[in-house]
């Protein structure tokens, strides 16, 4: 799957990506809003991620979706 995919169904994806992030509050979800640079950078915050494990692990759970 892409990301436009994930971008233009974000409604949809919000909950799995809660799932997979459980540290991310209902605020960060909404700042996201389907931008895969700002879920970088939460998942980064929230974490303590550099940003390639960041990345990492959202192209993991992309392969999963």
């Amino acid at each position: 799957m892409n990301w436009d995919t994930i971008e233009g169904n974000w409604k949809k994806f919000k909950g799995n990506v809660r799932e997979q992030w459980g540290k991310l509050t209902d605020d960060d979800i909404a700042r996201i809003n389907g931008n895969r640079e700002q879920l970088e950078g939460v998942i980064q915050e929230r974490y303590g991620l550099a940003k390639d494990k960041a990345k990492e692990q959202i192209d993991d759970w992309m392969s999963r979706h």
